[in-house]
């Protein structure tokens, strides 16, 4: 993005008008909040105002009566959103917690403070993330944590998804709104950095890492975790080199990915071919994308699967941590090898649909040793069984990824090699399938008694599942299960696309057999 597309780009966030009979240009919470471009009147400063009101007037049935933490990531739309909800907080009174100078703050940080602060206080506290993840550029987003510090239950988001909108219509009038200097004056400044890394070594073996003597580096991607990375070395010692401290809203020094969009997504090597040009130059290098909700990993060797990389942190977990009867998190379309890996050392799997919102209750419980998803999401407890974040926590896992090579000598993806060597080699694909928003809609209200397949790729299937087994939450789609492999089906909630998952234990050309009988059977049920 160039400096006068950023221009024009602020500009439409306050001048553009959704409308509110559009479908397209409604408050919609999708599995990471609202998100959208003031470009196509998606995301504005109508959108913002709606939803801040709207979570004004319902964070009390939503058990929240304390203070609420305010953040934003680096791009450029999460300012001025940040502005204008803390007009609307302040104007309703609410105690408005934000970033101390005015910095930026991944979001895994505020779930921390949103834990920390409710496990000494009464009146419990939530938080709003003014973040569209790792979007374009062009993009802005706006999240919701209630007071269990994660991203919030379809119930809470559907609450507030129907107010905003009803707001909307209504042409804003039930929103109230302070001045901004007004309301700056009103909020009190918190250390999300501070707390994060005085806290963090209760869940990773920072002292292994810093006696280590390991070359670390860090590209946080022009985001957010830029300076709590800064705060980590320097406060714990520990043996890392930021490679790239550059903060742009542009994002102008990002290539592109694959389909020439710009995403600053650290499971991408794409966007990680900056990172992986100094791969050499470090025994380990981490990424996050600018809400640090998400990690990337790199070794020597390259950037990890992530779905390799959560394999090895399910083993390397729960085999130097405690946690008595802690399951293994994983949501269906993660790899298989988890279950094994999780088998192997005598935990249960708790498999649930896509989206962290489900592993919230676990993590926070003490249930959930660890929640992971193929996204490069995920987070895990304290070494005494307390929750450490309830959101996904990229900074947490690229630790996690120090700690490992520090105290086993090798890095992860080695520790996968053993693994994959041990309990099967996962080959793993998705792929795009064009539907008709129709098409769409039935996808996501099969049965199983709607396939009729006894074989999938030449092996019976052993199950059919539309909900999943861990807590019984509709998949949204399909899932297809036999014994050395699956394919998943669910429908896109942004393109008018199924996108399909499959793996296999048996090789590529089954996994491409196996993709070849998912594309056709989910054709056929929807014929």
């Amino acid at each position: 993005m160039e400096p006068r597309d950023l221009l024009r780009l602020l500009l439409l966030y306050y001048e553009a008008k959704p409308d509110p009979e559009n479908p397209l240009e409604r408050v919609a919470f999708g599995t990471s909040g609202h998100r959208g471009s003031s470009l196509k009147a998606t995301f504005t400063e109508a959108h913002v105002l709606a939803i801040a009101q709207a979570i004004a007037d319902l964070r009390g049935s939503f058990g929240a009566t304390g203070p609420l933490f305010l953040a934003k990531d680096t791009h450029a739309l999460s300012e001025p959103a940040w502005a204008t909800a803390l007009s609307v907080f302040a104007a309703n009174g609410i105690e408005v917690r934000t970033e101390a100078e005015g910095d930026h703050t991944p979001t895994p940080l505020v779930s921390l403070a949103i834990l920390e602060h409710n496990a000494h206080h009464g009146a419990k506290a939530d938080g709003v993330l003014l973040t569209p993840s790792h979007n374009p550029p062009e993009d802005g987003g706006f999240k919701y944590n209630p007071p269990t510090g994660g991203p919030a239950d379809t119930r809470v988001t559907k609450a507030i998804e129907e107010r905003a909108n009803a707001l909307l219509r209504e042409g804003l009038k039930g929103v109230k709104r302070l001045p901004l200097k007004e309301a700056l004056s009103r909020a009190k400044p918190f250390d999300y950095a501070g707390l994060y890394v005085e806290r963090v070594g209760e869940a990773v073996d920072l002292e292994a890492i810093r006696a280590s003597g390991l070359r670390i580096g860090v590209d946080p991607l022009g985001g957010a975790s830029l300076r709590v990375w800064e705060r980590l070395a320097e406060r714990h010692g520990l043996p890392l080199e930021v490679v790239n401290p550059t903060l742009d809203p542009t994002f102008r020094f990002m290539p592109p990915d694959h389909d020439g969009k710009v995403r600053m997504d650290c499971s991408s090597p794409y966007a990680m071919a900056g990172l992986l040009a100094l791969k050499d130059r470090f025994d380990l290098a981490v990424g996050n994308d600018p809400d640090a909700d998400r990690h990337g990993i790199v070794t020597p060797r390259g950037l990890m699967n992530p779905n390799h990389y959560l394999a090895a942190a399910v083993h390397h977990l729960f085999t130097t941590r405690a946690w008595p009867g802690a399951r293994v998190g994983k949501t269906a379309v993660t790899s298989a090898l988890l279950d094994r890996v999780a088998k192997a050392l005598g935990r249960e799997v708790y498999e649930t649909p896509v989206g962290f919102k489900y592993f919230v209750e676990g993590l926070l419980g003490g249930w959930l040793g660890f929640g992971g998803e193929e996204s490069a999401g995920a987070s895990f407890l304290r070494f005494d069984g307390r929750p450490f974040s309830t959101d996904k926590d990229g900074i947490l896992l690229g630790l996690l990824a120090a700690e490992m090579t520090a105290k086993r000598g090798k890095a992860p993806d080695e520790l996968y090699e053993e693994l994959a060597g041990a309990l099967g080699r996962p080959y793993y694909a998705r792929k795009d399938l064009p539907l008709a928003p129709e098409a769409k809609a039935r996808l996501a209200r099969l049965s199983p008694s709607d396939v009729r397949e006894k074989e999938l790729a030449g092996e019976p299937i052993l199950a059919v599942l539309t909900h999943a087994p861990g807590n019984g939450e509709p998949l949204g789609g399909l899932k297809v299960v036999t014994e050395n492999a699956w394919f998943a089906a669910r429908p896109s909630g942004t393109e008018d696309v199924a996108k399909v998952y499959a793996e296999s234990f048996k090789g590529e050309d089954h996994l491409k057999a196996v993709l070849e009988a998912a594309l056709s059977l989910v054709a056929r049920v929807l014929a």
